[in-house]
């Protein structure tokens, strides 16, 4: 059995393969970028290794400083998670040169099947249905709108790299073409190194359906059943469930044997997920399917197969790295009940998504014996604007779906994150959906619901709590502690002095950024009444919690949505920009990937202007009035935090 291992990853996954070592006797390394110093993965492992600054492409993506990391403390193997380095051929080719145990595929076997392009023509051979497409070594643009014309629209641009959505584009017609494909090349380049990319036909009203197998070294290959990932937003899975709602024996046992002969064609080892595309929404024994990538490494949603096989994965991929034959044969693998995972993400629907970064002052699950929480973060944790927005997994395996489905949507309420906005509401609106819950869905639900599943939930209650406790805080003053309701005296405010009864006081206060400002009459009592809130005055029936992490500060956790109530911050950059409504900021910490502008250019409302880059995301940044642009303070490639002046617009004259 290995002795000691590097993990070359991150966060919750590092976090995973740590646990199973330390079962097994397994000593482990850690490796952190300046941004994870004080990460709770490096915590938790023996030993841990500085391997850079923040961005990937500077530490986690540094094959170099891996190996080398792994040599300086002695270790036998390299785990590499998923993501990163995960699917990169080079990363076990040079751990065979080093003599080091790569716990994966060979880089032969990686080549041939992680790539999209060489993995469909092997599928191809394999007699292994495909989907229409091209996935040519032409990739210039004039080419690939060419072959993207024969295919016919709607077509999907994938890189043949990696995975987890990035480098996926939707293009619905030719007019589409040249800037999607742009976009999904440099997002490509930038995830994976690698920007080739190519094309396939989109298929209608899809289930995606994923096989989970595994090899040894003596040619054995079995499956574990098969996982539905098809609650997808923007290509990224939301929600993964097994085994997959409504899927007939003979459907399963089609799928799951053509994911073998697949792998064996290769002599895989160790753990990979064959990916299929099934038509029209159903899983029945006569539904159209494709095979359409297989991702050579563990997947982000393997805690769901490892609920309803009772099997541990990493322990799978360590033994078999060690060189042991698989610990079961194909007949002595079942499964047993339904589990479904979310993807706790920090990020906030109700503004696009838009990641969100920061201290988290608060991280705690539901206390719920039937859930099982995977995370790399604790309260105190920064979610840092470097890496993917992903901070927890939480899963849930009950006898059946509807209970599954049930006790998972209180789960994801009940768990609490301060700091940061979450997904929170929207995992359990999803969970609740009714085309969900009946399973009669595909790819496309998410993009057709999503203004209903993004909307923000009516949080004036939660607002109404916030106010009166910001209320205690502001007749506290620096006072330590406070009896918000003794009798008032003129020497009792902290905030200033007024004699008599009945103070009238204007308080400025932001709601989640935008300003409020709230009218208070101090009763002779001590109560606070406002006069002008837009609040209403009603009795409170929820369940909720208030967390003041920092002076000035105060957020209020109900409905699984955070409340934050912040002093407002005066900042006098608007005024020397000029007009404030020329000024184009960073919406997100992130580095600019893109400038669409230099000085002098003619801009319109709503012309592109610039490209941030944050959490393996792109997040493009329109002019919001039409004029000239008198000011670019920011390069190509530059790091960038929120608020950052990336642009200003002389506003035209009329």
């Amino acid at each position: 059995m290995l002795k000691k291992i590097l993990i070359a990853n991150r966060g919750e996954i590092a976090c995973r393969i740590a646990r199973t070592a330390a079962r097994m006797g397994i000593a482990t390394v850690a490796v952190y970028s300046d941004a994870d110093a004080n990460a709770l993965h490096v915590r938790m492992c023996d030993e841990a290794v500085h391997i850079g600054p923040s961005p990937a492409t500077e530490s986690y993506l540094r094959i170099d400083k891996i190996i080398a990391a792994a040599k300086a403390t002695g270790a036998d193997a390299i785990h590499p998670g998923y993501g990163f380095l995960s699917e990169n051929a080079e990363l076990p080719d040079a751990c065979a040169t080093a003599g080091i145990i790569f716990i994966g595929p060979t880089g032969a076997a990686m080549r041939a099947l992680g790539g999209k392009a060489a993995a469909k023509e092997i599928a191809i051979k394999a007699s292994v249905p495909v989907v229409p497409g091209y996935q040519g070594e032409k990739q210039d643009a004039k080419s690939l709108a060419k072959e993207a014309a024969k295919v016919g629209y709607p077509v999907m641009i994938k890189a043949v790299a990696g995975g987890g959505g990035r480098g996926m584009r939707l293009v619905e017609s030719e007019s589409q073409m040249g800037d999607m494909l742009d976009s999904a090349q440099r997002e490509a380049a930038s995830a994976f190194g690698n920007a080739h990319v190519l094309i396939e036909k989109v298929v209608v009203r899809p289930r995606h359906i994923e096989v989970q197998v595994f090899g040894d070294t003596t040619g054995n290959v079995v499956h574990l059943f098969e996982r539905d990932c098809t609650l997808q937003r923007r290509n990224q899975k939301v929600i993964e469930e097994a085994p997959a709602p409504g899927m007939s024996a003979a459907l399963r046992e089609k799928m799951c044997a053509a994911a073998v002969k697949l792998s064996k064609s290769v002599d895989y080892t160790g753990a990979g997920t064959v990916e299929f595309l099934v038509e029209g929404g159903t899983l029945d024994e006569n539904a159209k399917w494709y095979f359409i990538e297989m991702n050579t490494r563990l997947q982000v949603e393997h805690p769901v197969t490892e609920a309803i096989t009772g099997l541990d994965l990493v322990e799978w991929q360590f033994r078999v790295a060690a060189g042991e034959k698989l610990p079961l044969a194909q007949s002595a693998i079942a499964m047993t009940g339904h589990a479904i995972e979310v993807r706790l993400c920090a990020e906030d629907p109700s503004k696009g998504f838009m990641p969100s970064v920061g201290k988290i002052a608060l991280f705690a699950t539901a206390d719920m014996a039937a859930l099982r929480t995977e995370t790399g973060v604790v309260s105190g944790s920064v979610v840092s604007p470097y890496y993917d927005s992903m901070i927890a997994k939480l899963i849930v395996h009950r006898p059946d779906r509807p209970t599954a489905l049930a006790d998972l949507c209180k789960a994801t309420l009940d768990t609490r994150v301060a700091g940061p906005h979450t997904n929170q509401t929207f995992l359990a609106r999803l969970l609740s959906d009714p085309g969900v819950v009946s399973g009669r869905m595909d790819t496309g639900l998410i993009a057709r619901d999503l203004d209903k599943l993004a909307e923000k939930p009516d949080t004036r209650t939660a607002l109404s709590i916030g106010l009166s406790t910001w209320l205690d805080h502001v007749r506290a003053g620096s006072k330590a502690t406070v009896d918000a309701h003794a009798p008032l005296t003129p020497w009792s405010a902290a905030d200033a002095f007024q004699l008599g009864p009945h103070r009238r006081q204007s308080i400025a206060v932001e709601v989640d950024g935008a300003p409020m400002s709230l009218g208070v009459i101090w009763q002779d009592d001590g109560w606070a009444e406002l006069t002008e809130s837009g609040v209403p005055d009603e009795g409170i029936d929820l369940s909720y919690e208030e967390f003041s992490p920092a002076p000035g500060t105060l957020h209020v956790l109900a409905y699984g949505t955070q409340t934050t109530l912040r002093k407002p911050a005066y900042d006098a950059s608007d005024v020397d920009d000029g007009a404030a409504s020329g000024a184009i900021r960073a919406p997100i910490n992130g580095r600019v990937a893109k400038l669409f502008v230099g000085i002098g250019a003619t801009v319109e409302k709503g012309d592109k202007v610039a490209v941030v880059e944050a959490m393996k995301m792109e997040y493009v940044i329109a002019a919001a009035v039409a004029g000239t642009v008198d000011k670019l303070p920011v390069a190509e490639g530059a790091q960038v935090t929120q608020g950052t002046l990336l642009a200003h617009v002389q506003v035209a004259a009329t």
